[in-house]
């Protein structure tokens, strides 16, 4: 039965993204060699025959997939950061990998811009083979269990807008911990 009352459609969380990719080679060699991501399965791309469509775990157990194309090749351009575009993919770390990652870069002499502090988090950023950015991120703070991060970061907005800060700070987010930690049953 049908509820014609249903005024949103609450999502659970995002599913999958699906990517444009270049070759199967060069897709396996970024996402799996690169960026560690187990390479799933494959199978056809079942709206475009001419593809394959690739699946890889980011490390969540959701999926990332490519489609890819035996014609397509790497590019050097950034893509399109005009409105309706994608303007990056970031994936999760350990500050233990994200402390290494600015070497393995250098490594791989893959430019990339940071490590930069954004109060509550830090990241990195690089390209992938056809010009996407991509961002490496960890979160500076643990989060309490039975909550989420975005239980934390919620409150810490309402703690630097209720200050006036400029940005989410470090001690936003410990305020945001004590909030949420006091709240636990207690005798």
């Amino acid at each position: 039965m049908q509820d014609e009352n249903l005024t949103k459609i609450p999502t659970q969380g995002v599913h999958h993204i699906t990517l444009v990719g270049a070759s199967r080679k060069i897709s396996i060699d970024f996402w799996q060699g690169i960026l560690g991501m187990p390479f799933i399965f494959e199978q056809p791309n079942l709206d475009n025959s001419d593809e394959s469509h690739l699946y890889f775990d980011p490390g969540d157990g959701r999926l990332i997939t490519i489609f890819t194309d035996e014609t397509r090749q790497t590019i050097s351009k950034q893509v399109s950061q005009e409105t309706g575009a994608v303007h990056h993919i970031a994936f999760e770390l350990s500050q233990a990998v994200f402390e290494q990652v600015e070497a393995k870069l250098r490594k791989l002499k893959i430019a990339f811009s940071g490590p930069k502090d954004r109060g509550f988090m830090k990241s990195i950023y690089f390209r992938d083979p056809l010009g996407l950015l991509i961002e490496l991120a960890y979160y500076t703070f643990v989060v309490p269990e039975g909550s989420r991060v975005a239980d934390i970061m919620i409150r810490a907005h309402r703690i630097r807008v209720r200050e006036g800060a400029y940005n989410i700070q470090q001690l936003h987010i410990a305020m945001a911990i004590e909030e949420v930690t006091a709240e636990r049953d207690s005798l």
